[in-house]
């Protein structure tokens, strides 16, 4: 099994479109040693080596597979080595992406909970558009630790745990999060039975969560905000990074605590990073205490073999 990085950043990328803080601004002039990241989302390759499974897809999709040609497939005049897409929530930057899929010459095989297949169906009705281009084969997850699997990605075992967080604006639920709404998954390999946890949001440290953490590999786990009133500080937003449905990376019970708590030997990396976090400064005094604690921070492009 291979995890690849296809996207590293959180909502909007690195840099932001419309962003002038200290980050964006940097590194768009070259003053800041930082690298670009696009939207979050991975890809997870099976025993085979050559055929894969999408863990979202975000609006940056098609420059994502352009970068990566694994994932093209050449079997015939239109393919893809793609096998299915798996949704962590309904959330615009993790599923915008596949409106971009629509030239699939059959339907798009989609795993996700009811809770996210009801918000695309008519909060953002994304499935609906799909219905007149190539359609959607959907696939319950039940958040709830059980396996399931995705075809044509042999080898790997996929497990569900609902996370605490915070559902899509569209959502009729954004403001009293129900189960399903987020989830982070086990993603494991049967030769080795080693896992991965992926969890590219996380509002709170929920015990099942926090075993499945215990008993991985590697960790690939929210990395968005650094400190709670990141964005106010800046003046880019009045909301704290706990009102959004993230942990901070700091302060008491923040997820650096939590990671500290891990197995020495477990790998830990942080994916989903705002562009506001100075994290993404390379020569920060923060990224240096990630260093320090031996944390790493995701970039596109980075694999994993757990």
């Amino acid at each position: 099994m291979r995890i690849r990085v296809l996207g590293s950043a959180a909502g909007g990328g690195f840099p932001q479109w419309n962003c002038n803080c200290r980050n964006c601004s940097g590194v768009r002039a070259g003053t800041l040693r930082a690298r670009a990241r696009t939207q979050s989302s991975i890809a997870v390759c099976g025993a085979d080596g050559t055929r894969w499974a999408l863990v979202n897809a975000s609006p940056d999709i098609l420059v994502q597979l352009q970068a990566n040609p694994e994932l093209h497939g050449a079997r015939a005049a239109r393919d893809s080595a793609i096998d299915g897409v798996v949704l962590v929530d309904g959330q615009v930057d993790h599923t915008v992406g596949l409106l971009m899929l629509r030239e699939s010459g059959s339907a798009l095989p989609v795993w996700c909970t009811e809770e996210v297949c009801a918000d695309l169906t008519h909060g953002n009705p994304i499935f609906g558009v799909l219905a007149h281009y190539c359609g959607v084969e959907r696939h319950a997850v039940i958040p709830d630790g059980r396996r399931f699997a995705i075809p044509g990605v042999a080898g790997v075992t996929w497990r569900a745990i609902a996370v605490a967080g915070k559902a899509a604006p569209f959502s009729p639920h954004r403001e009293s999060p129900v189960t399903g709404d987020n989830v982070a998954l086990v993603i494991g390999d049967e030769a080795s039975a080693r896992t991965l946890v992926y969890a590219p949001g996380v509002g709170a440290m929920h015990e099942a969560l926090w075993q499945a953490m215990q008993a991985a590999a590697c960790v690939l786990i929210d990395g968005t905000f650094w400190s709670d009133d990141e964005m106010a500080a800046i003046g880019v937003s009045r909301k704290r990074a706990r009102d959004l449905g993230h942990l901070p990376q700091s302060g008491p019970g923040g997820m650096l605590e939590w990671l500290a708590r891990l197995p020495q030997a477990t790998r830990r990396v942080l994916i989903h990073v705002n562009n506001t976090n100075p994290i993404l400064d390379e020569d920060s005094a923060e990224r240096a205490e990630l260093v320090r604690r031996g944390i790493e921070v995701a970039w596109d492009g980075l694999e994993i073999a757990p």
